[in-house]
C-alpha cells in the first residue's frame, strides 16, 4: 500500500525553503566581442607595471576623490559613504535606450555571483563563487588572470546561504579578498600572485561553524573582515589587519564570550549584563555575526558595522531569561584605528526572528527639520527605515517599508513596540517580514540629487513557533537543517503562511520617510542597485533582466534579457572617455538555492554595456535543456518509510533542495526531478559523499542506509503526490 502525503502537510512543506550550499565549477573563458568596437589600447606601456601602478595609488584620499568624479570604482559600494552613487552621466535618462554590449565573460560558476565588479584604471576585479577572484581588461573582457583559494567543497555546508563571495578591495598596491574557509589573502594586481595569506578564523578553526562570504573593506593602513555562519555555531567578531603584512592590528567582538569577568574591554562588560548565563549561547556561540555592512566616515574617524542574529535564533532558548543581548541586530560604531567601542542602537532588542542588522548601511548629509545632519540610513530585514545621527548614535526615525506585524512602531527613545503575540512562544505565527528579510544583503543605493534611496524590497513567507524540544548543537529529525549543525530554536511552517510572496525596487524618501515610487517584479530576490548623475537607477532581476529606471519617476527606460536571475550590484565607470555599466550575473544565495524564476540556466557572466555597443550577447540553454523537467517515477518504497524520511528530509535538506517536485531547482537541483536510479542509490551516493566535490557535504556519520532509504522514499512520495494534486 503506498501512503499519499495529506495536502496539509505538503501546502506546510511547500513553504519551508530557506537555503543552504552545493555544486559549482570554476573554469573561466573569455568571450570578447568579436564585432565590437573597443577603444585602442597603448602598446607602447607596460601593462603589468600600470595595473601595479594604479593599485598602488588607491588610498584614503583617491577613494575619496574618485567619490567626486565617479570614473573609477574604487570599492564594493563606490565610496567611504557607501552610497553606490556615480557622478558619471554621459549615460543619461535621454540616451539609454543605446546601451548595447561591449562586451561579456564567462565565470565558469555554477553557483550563485553577489559581487559588484570593482575597476581600477583599465582593470576590473570580479568574484565569482567559491571565492574565486578573475581579473579583467575592463576595456575587453580579457582575462587578465584568475586566483582560485581552491576553497575545501566541505564548506558548502558551513555556508547558511550559498557559497558566495560579494567582492574584493584594493589599495596600496594589493588586491584583498576574503575566502569562504576563512582567510584574508592578499594579491598582486598585476599577476595574481599571493603577496600573503591570513588565517581570520585562528583558535576557532575547528571548533566552530563559519565562513567569510563579504567584500572586505580598506582605510588607512587597515584592511577589515567580518565573518558568517550565526545560523551554526559561531561568535561574531570583526578583524583589522595590516595592508602590508597581514598581521592583526585589531578585533572587535559583537557577544560576550563568558559571562563573569574578566571582559576583553568595557563593551563586553556592558554586553554581559544583557545575557542569560544560563542560556543555549553558552554551547553554540551566541552569533551576531558582522558578514557584509561596513561603512567608514573618515572626517570622524568611525567605522559603522552592522551585526546579524543570535545563534540560536530563538531567544527563548538563546537567553530564557531575556535581555537585549548585545550586541545583536545592531548597528556599532568603533574607532576606526583600534576597534574601541563608541556607541551602538540596538534595532530589535532581544531579536528572536532572525532580523539581523547586516544589511547595507549609508552615510549621507540630510536636512531633517531645517537642521543639517550627519546621518546613517539603514533598510534592514525587520522592515523598518531607520536613520540614525551617526555622530552618536541617537534615534531619529524608524518607518515601515513593506507590511509589518512584529511591532507597532518605534517609541521617542528608538526601541521597538513589540506587537502582542509576536514571539511566537505558544502558537505559529506567520512573521512579515520573515526570515528572508524586508531587505536582505542586496545593496540599495542612494541619490543626492534626487534625495531618495533604492531599495530592493521583498516578502517570502513564513510562520515561526518556539520549538519546545530543541536542544543545541544536536540533530532532531524535524527540525531544520539540525542535522548539518543549524540551531534556529523555532519550528517553520507548521501553519502555512497566507501572504504571498513579492519583490518591487522601492524609491523612499529617507526624511519624509514614505515610498515615492516602486516598481512590481515577478518575485522576490531581485539584485542590488547603483544610481547615477545621469538620473538612472540601475538593476538586475530575478527573472533574468538588467534594467534601467529614470530615477525620478521609476519609468522603465531599458532592458536587456541576461543568462539567469540577477543578485548582485552593478556598478558603472569610465576608460578614455567611455562610460561603461557592468552587471555580474549569477542565480543562487539563500532564496536562490531551491527556487528560481527565469528559464535561462546559464553559468556566471559578467555584462558590460556602453553606449552604441555592437557586441553579440551571448547564447544562453534554457532550463529544459539543463535540468529533467519530469517528475521521479518508478522508485518502490514502503509507505511506513515516507513519515521517518519527511522529518529526516527536514533535518537535512530543506534549506538546500526545497520541498521535492513542487519548487522548482534554483542553483541546487531539486530531488523531485532525478531518475528513479538517483534513489536507488540514494544511501551509497549520501554516506560515501559521491557530490562532495561540488560542495554537498557527505552524510556519513550523520545518516545510516536505512535513514537515506527513508529519505528517498519521501521524495518518491511527494513527487507523486505533487502528480496526482496537479491533474
Amino acid at each position: 500500500m503506498r501512503y499519499r502525503m495529506p495536502a496539509a502537510l505538503l501546502a506546510a512543506l511547500c513553504s519551508l525553503l530557506i537555503a543552504c550550499s552545493s555544486p559549482g565549477a570554476d573554469s573561466a573563458k573569455t568571450e570578447s566581442a568579436a564585432n565590437a568596437t573597443q577603444p585602442a589600447v597603448d602598446a607602447a606601456a607596460d601593462p603589468i607595471a600600470e595595473r601595479r601602478a594604479a593599485v598602488e595609488r588607491v588610498d584614503d584620499a583617491a577613494i575619496i576623490a574618485n567619490a567626486s568624479h565617479g570614473r573609477e570604482w574604487l570599492t564594493y559600494n563606490h565610496g567611504f559613504s557607501e552610497q553606490r552613487y556615480s557622478r558619471l552621466k554621459q549615460i543619461n535618462v535621454d540616451n539609454v535606450d543605446r546601451l548595447g554590449l561591449a562586451w561579456s565573460y564567462n565565470l565558469g560558476s555554477t553557483r550563485g555571483v553577489e559581487a559588484t565588479p570593482v575597476v581600477v584604471g583599465d582593470t576590473m576585479y570580479v568574484t565569482a563563487s567559491w571565492s574565486v577572484v578573475h581579473a579583467l581588461d575592463a576595456r575587453t573582457g580579457e582575462k587578465l588572470w584568475q586566483y582560485d583559494p581552491q576553497v575545501p567543497r566541505e564548506y558548502g555546508a558551513r555556508a547558511c546561504c550559498d557559497v558566495v563571495n560579494r567582492g574584493v578591495a584594493v589599495a596600496k598596491g594589493k588586491v584583498f579578498v576574503g575566502t569562504l574557509d576563512g582567510y584574508l589573502v592578499a594579491l598582486d594586481p598585476a599577476t595574481g600572485e599571493v603577496l600573503w595569506r591570513t588565517d581570520t578564523f585562528g583558535h576557532m578553526r575547528e571548533k566552530k561553524l563559519q565562513t567569510i562570504t563579504g567584500a572586505p573593506r580598506v582605510f588607512g593602513d587597515l584592511v577589515v573582515i567580518g565573518n558568517g555562519g550565526a545560523e551554526l555555531q559561531t561568535r561574531g567578531y570583526l578583524t583589522a589587519y595590516n595592508v602590508h603584512t597581514g598581521e592583526q592590528e585589531w578585533r572587535w567582538y559583537s557577544v560576550p564570550e563568558d559571562p563573569e569577568p574578566p571582559f576583553a574591554d568595557a563593551s563586553m562588560e556592558m554586553a554581559a549584563k544583557t545575557w542569560d548565563p544560563d542560556g543555549a549561547w553558552r554551547e553554540t556561540g551566541g552569533g551576531g555575526t558582522m558578514w557584509d555592512s561596513m561603512a567608514y566616515d573618515p572626517e570622524l574617524g568611525l567605522l559603522y558595522v552592522g551585526v546579524g542574529n543570535g545563534n540560536p535564533w530563538n531567544q527563548d532558548v538563546r537567553s530564557p531569561k531575556g535581555g537585549d543581548n548585545l550586541f545583536l541586530s545592531s548597528i556599532v560604531a568603533l574607532k576606526a584605528k583600534t576597534g574601541e567601542y563608541v556607541w551602538h542602537y540596538q534595532e530589535v532588542p532581544g531579536d528572536t526572528w532572525d532580523f539581523t542588522a547586516a544589511q547595507h548601511i549609508i552615510l549621507a548629509d540630510l536636512e531633517i527639520d531645517g537642521e543639517a545632519r550627519k546621518v546613517l540610513m539603514h533598510a534592514p530585514k525587520n522592515g523598518f527605515f531607520f536613520v540614525i545621527d551617526r555622530t552618536d548614535g541617537s534615534f531619529i526615525s524608524a518607518e515601515p517599508f513593506v507590511d509589518v506585524n512584529w511591532a507597532e512602531g518605534y517609541d521617542e527613545n528608538g526601541r521597538p513596540i513589540i506587537a502582542e503575540g509576536a514571539r511566537a512562544k505558544k502558537a505559529a505565527r506567520e512573521m512579515r517580514p520573515s526570515a528572508y528579510g524586508a531587505h536582505n544583503w542586496h545593496p540599495m543605493s542612494f541619490n543626492p540629487e534626487t534625495g531618495l534611496v533604492y531599495i530592493p524590497a521583498q516578502g517570502v513567507p513564513l510562520a515561526m513557533e518556539s520549538d519546545p524540544s530543541f536542544q543545541p548543537n544536536t540533530h532532531q529529525p524535524g527540525h531544520p537543517m539540525s542535522n548539518l549543525g543549524w540551531n534556529i530554536g523555532h519550528l517553520v511552517n507548521t501553519i502555512t503562511p497566507e501572504a504571498k510572496p513579492f519583490g518591487h525596487l522601492l524609491a523612499w524618501d529617507p526624511v519624509a520617510q514614505k515610498e515615492v515610487w516602486r516598481q512590481e517584479y515577478l518575485s522576490p530576490w531581485n539584485g542590488g542597485t547603483t544610481t547615477t548623475a545621469g538620473g538612472l537607477v540601475f538593476q538586475g532581476s530575478a527573472d533574468a533582466r538588467f534594467i534601467a529606471y529614470d530615477a525620478k519617476t521609476g519609468d522603465a527606460l531599458w532592458q536587456v534579457p541576461v543568462s539567469s536571475g540577477v543578485i548582485a550590484g552593478p556598478s558603472t565607470f569610465e576608460i578614455d572617455g567611455t562610460q561603461y555599466v557592468s552587471i555580474a550575473v549569477g542565480w543562487g544565495g539563500v532564496y536562490g538555492l531551491a527556487q528560481r524564476h527565469s528559464e535561462r540556466m546559464g553559468t556566471g557572466r559578467v555584462y558590460t554595456f556602453r553606449l552604441d555597443g555592437e557586441a553579440k550577447m551571448p547564447e544562453i540553454p534554457r532550463a529544459e535543456d539543463v535540468r529533467s523537467t519530469t517528475l521521479v517515477s518508478g522508485y518502490e518504497y514502503e509507505a511506513e518509510d515516507v513519515g521517518p524520511g519527511a522529518q529526516l528530509y527536514v533535518s537535512s535538506c530543506i534549506f538546500c533542495h526545497g520541498v521535492p517536485g513542487v519548487n522548482n531547482g534554483g542553483s541546487l537541483p531539486n530531488p523531485g526531478y532525478v531518475d528513479a536510479s538517483v534513489l536507488e542509490s540514494l544511501p551509497t551516493l549520501l554516506i560515501e559523499g559521491a557530490w562532495s566535490s561540488r560542495g554537498m557535504p557527505s552524510f556519513k556519520g550523520k545518516l545510516s542506509e536505512r535513514e537515506a532509504e527513508q529519505i528517498a522514499a519521501f521524495i518518491q512520495n511527494t513527487a507523486e503526490s505533487v502528480a496526482k494534486q496537479s491533474k
